[in-house]
């Protein structure tokens, strides 16, 4: 049965067009990953099929009765609310129902026999519907999804207006999969999870009989969850049954042919014009070259896809560093209570070390302290000589209103606007991103005008927080490639072994350190 129904959809923003007569269908039980690289749609296709942007041609309709779950990043947490009173929000329809069997029962003593016989049989139909939705367990229920995500560790009675963008995200998706919907949506859910919280989403995917429609570039987690592809490239979207591994092959297969059918037609079109070019003035040949020209002007010319511009990402190495990195003597890290015990670590040039760990246990805060961006709770931290760090932060807040071009030239005003562009589109982006305020920008491309600002900037250590978040699958091998190359010390946060585990020489585990208890 079709859930959804999306025919010729046309969108665009500005003179940038997004979409050209697309279609889609969505059937129920599907499980679908819609991928593409940075600034194909992706994100702008969720948005209009939950009515949060109007198309700008097309039909976009919903079974009727279809309950949708969106996990939306950007979506609001009133301030002093708890994590607790958002989770329960997710049963707030079963809430509404036992309030209103609540006040039949209270009319009940002043009504008439029939009246009282009526209330009793509405009273027993919502008293089932509360039974069989599990109402009297939504406590028992919060609890173990709250569990699987990692949040009962930061503290479920917390403030919602405390937490870092990634225990929000973990709290919109807890009170998603609570909600149960008949369709789930959700856009890069894995971004802020760890290695067992992605388990976690894993297994409750696998095992989730409904639809969902899937965005992420995490391609061993999209690999085991999805049994259907949506490919959005060119304005186009394309379908194909099976997982990533199996896409990549058939597209590549169809991209073959394809240009082979290409070259034979250019082929074909050369002659034809020559011939024409030749004959046409000739009383004799005339008529032939009439005909050949005749067929030139029906042919279906095929067109090839303008490629996308590949990132390249070459770090800017600067003077070498002294011996030591840094070196931390008996150091608590945390705000207002301890995330650590004392600990002693060092690290010495030429190191490439991968930060691991569940969510919430101090890997950021670690960073940080040891950059001296915030203070120790007790203990120090010695750093080096001749140190140039370069810092991708995990996640900046306040929106960005400058245009790429000027963000980056800001940071190198050296240079000249030729090389501004240039250094942009190296990273990958197309003369309308380069040109766009970064504020419309998509997660990706937001990220690819961080990584230009800093491969442009000599460093010879690099201290990198999540730096994969958002990123398409080409921009993280060109981003694991240039880390490989780079001759500099690296410290490196992700939840990605696929990622991290070719780039460093070590890994650190800070769940043998930290005072969380699991």
């Amino acid at each position: 049965m079709s859930i959804l129904n999306v025919e010729r959809l046309s969108h665009g923003f500005g003179d940038r067009a997004i979409f050209n007569d697309v279609s889609f269908r969505l059937l129920k039980g599907e499980h679908i990953g819609l991928i593409g690289a940075n600034g194909e749609g992706k994100s702008t296709f969720m948005n209009i099929i939950t009515g949060k942007l109007q198309p700008d041609d097309g039909k976009v309709e919903w079974s009727k009765r279809m309950r949708v779950g969106y996990l939306d990043q950007h979506a609001v947490l009133t301030k002093g609310m708890t994590m607790r009173d958002v989770l329960k929000g997710a049963f707030q329809y079963l809430f509404d129902m036992e309030q209103e069997m609540n006040d039949m029962y209270g009319r009940m003593g002043d009504v008439s026999p029939e009246e009282l016989e009526r209330l009793l049989e509405d009273v027993g139909t919502i008293q089932d519907t509360l039974t069989n939705q599990d109402f009297y367990m939504i406590d028992a229920k919060i609890e173990e999804t709250a569990r699987g995500l990692g949040l009962t560790d930061i503290g479920l009675d917390k403030d919602v207006n405390d937490l870092s963008g990634g225990q929000r995200t973990k709290v919109l998706l807890a009170k998603l999969l609570l909600e149960k919907p008949d369709i789930l949506l959700l856009d890069e859910p894995t971004n802020y999870l760890d290695e067992q919280h992605i388990e976690w989403l894993k297994r409750y995917l696998n095992e989730y009989e409904n639809a969902f429609i899937l965005i992420s570039h995490d391609i061993p987690f999209l690999n085991s969850v999805i049994n259907l592809i949506y490919h959005m490239e060119n304005q186009a979207l394309n379908r194909y049954v099976g997982d990533y591994d199996h896409f990549l092959e058939v597209h590549e297969m169809r991209k073959s042919q394809l240009e082979s059918a290409y070259k034979r037609q250019q082929q074909e079109i050369s002659e034809l014009k020559d011939f024409v070019q030749r004959n046409k003035a000739s009383v004799a040949t005339r008529n032939m070259a009439m005909s050949r020209q005749k067929k030139l002007d029906k042919m279906d010319v095929i067109e090839l896809a303008k490629e996308k511009p590949k990132p390249q990402f070459n770090f800017k190495e600067g003077r070498t560093a002294g011996k030591l990195i840094f070196e931390a003597t008996d150091l608590v890290i945390g705000y207002d209570t301890p995330l650590s015990r004392p600990l002693n670590l060092r690290m010495e040039r030429g190191q490439k070390i991968a930060l691991v760990g569940a969510n919430g246990i101090g890997k950021t805060t670690l960073l940080r302290s040891i950059l001296g961006e915030i203070p120790a709770l007790s203990g120090s931290v010695h750093k080096g000589e001749n140190q140039q760090i370069g810092y991708f932060q995990q996640e900046i807040k306040e929106s960005n209103n400058n245009t790429c071009i000027d963000e980056v030239w800001n940071e190198f005003p050296s240079l000249n606007q030729f090389e501004v562009r240039a250094a942009l589109a190296r990273c990958g982006l197309t003369t309308k991103h380069i040109e766009s305020k970064i504020v419309v920008l998509s997660g990706g491309e937001k990220a690819k005008v961080r990584l230009c600002k800093l491969i442009n900037r000599e460093t010879n250590l690099l201290v990198l927080d999540e730096p994969t978040n958002h990123l398409d699958v080409d921009a993280k091998e060109e981003l694991k490639r240039a880390l490989r190359a780079y001759k500099g010390s690296i410290i490196l946060i992700s939840h990605e072994p696929d990622f991290y585990r070719d780039v460093v020489t070590e890994t650190w585990n800070c769940e043998s350190w930290t005072t969380k208890v699991f």
